[in-house]
């Protein structure tokens, strides 16, 4: 039996991976084990560890590394905090491997210690580009870290080779994501309304909006010039929004005071949830009219429920985009016009017909099939050069 850790730091990985550990809890092939920290065990954030524990999911280790602020110099504290005590869980575990998605800093300091004590990583979601975050820089090394490398889309295969890793240990497996559309039953209005205690208008607005942390210092600008969008779209009572809040990185606090500040000004059309879980948030993406800000779900799973999507900045820049995405620049007027441009009935058209570059759903069944089959002891990475590379050296 194959012992595997499952390494979640936040609301939003907890929720793409959820199909992956019950698929792998049901395989008598393995014996996982879930590894819970960052966001999870913050108040403000919502205390989402909980919602792992109703799933029906033991967590192994909890390990909380969030140092109370969300300026830069805490986030590199946190890192350097959680090195040292995922160091601890990981020699507890005694892990054959461990399974990490994405590219926050809780996910580089699992990564870190996992290298260290020659644990295998296995990496979800690496090749990707987010140019306006510095988790872009955290993915690659991770990338370089990991020994199986899980990619959402071909182009994303072809970067994780281009970053020297052997093209038998990179497989295409399409976004995780598009999983939970596939196997979750989501609500209807109805049922989202009595759940959320809100009552669906004309028009419908879901509003995720996260720090671009390679652009110090600008939250509040961007923050300050959505929500003058938003107020100008409210202004018709047939309208209303509902916040999710930002994640727990630097400036994700002042970002959470503006939107909570606004919903105050605005009682009867604005709400704001810390976490609504996946399925009442992919339920709520499905029955909203438009997703606006810079989730990564407005790129990935938003095109798969056929709600078109703003997305704001720079935050998202360098990913794939489905036909159904809007892109803007941080300004009031860019957004209302790309909001406008969107709820254009033609548009909205496209969107119902517009191809998810991100995979069928299918994800979760690939991975388990590689593992089954994978020898967890052959951990060893030699780098691949590009035929171009290799070419060149000949030639000298």
């Amino acid at each position: 039996m194959k012992r595997l850790g499952i390494f979640t730091g936040t609301r939003a990985d907890y929720g793409l991976l959820r199909p992956l550990i019950r698929q792998l809890k049901a395989d008598q092939s393995f014996d996982v084990r879930v590894i819970a920290s960052g966001s999870h065990f913050q108040r403000e954030f919502g205390e989402t560890h909980r919602e792992i524990e109703v799933d029906g999911f033991t967590i192994d280790e909890k390990v909380d590394m969030l140092l109370a602020s969300d300026s830069a110099e805490a986030m590199a504290k946190s890192l350097g905090l959680g090195v040292i005590l995922y160091t601890d869980a990981l020699t507890r575990q005694a892990l054959d491997g461990v399974v990490i998605l994405g590219d926050r800093y809780e996910a580089l300091a699992m990564a870190t210690a996992a290298t260290v004590l020659g644990v295998p990583i296995f990496h979800l979601h690496g090749g990707e580009l987010t140019l306006g975050a510095i988790d872009d820089a955290f993915r690659h090394a991770i990338t370089k870290m990991a020994t199986l490398h899980f990619t959402s889309t071909e182009i994303y295969r072809n970067r994780v080779i281009q970053l020297g890793e052997s093209p038998e240990r990179v497989f295409n497996v399409g976004a995780i994501g598009v999983d939970n559309i596939r196997s979750l039953k989501l609500l209807d209005r109805p049922a989202l309304e009595k759940e959320l205690a809100i009552y669906f208008r004309k028009t419908n607005f879901l509003v995720g909006f996260h720090p671009e942390t390679a652009a110090h210092g600008a939250a509040k600008e961007q923050v300050h010039e959505l929500l003058e969008a938003l107020d100008e779209l409210l202004k018709t009572q047939e309208s209303q929004v509902v916040f999710t809040k930002a994640n727990a990185d630097a400036e994700g606090r002042l970002v959470n005071e503006m939107v909570e500040a606004f919903v105050a000004r605005r009682p009867t059309q604005a709400h704001c949830f810390s976490s609504l879980g996946s399925l009442r948030y992919l339920s709520l993406l499905k029955a909203s009219d438009v997703l606006i800000g810079n989730s990564s779900s407005g790129i990935i799973e938003a095109p798969s429920l056929n709600t078109p999507t703003v997305n704001i900045g720079n935050r998202q820049g360098g990913r794939l985009r489905a036909a159904s995405v809007v892109d803007c620049e941080a300004k009031k007027a860019s957004i209302l016009k790309a909001v406008t441009h969107a709820l254009e009935p033609g548009f909205r058209k496209s969107a119902l017909n517009s191809p998810n570059p991100y995979g069928d759903g299918k994800t979760t069944e690939k991975i388990v099939a590689i593992f089954r089959k994978y020898d967890f002891k052959c951990a060893n990475k030699i780098f691949h050069d590009l035929p171009q590379i290799t070419q060149g050296r000949t030639e000298q």
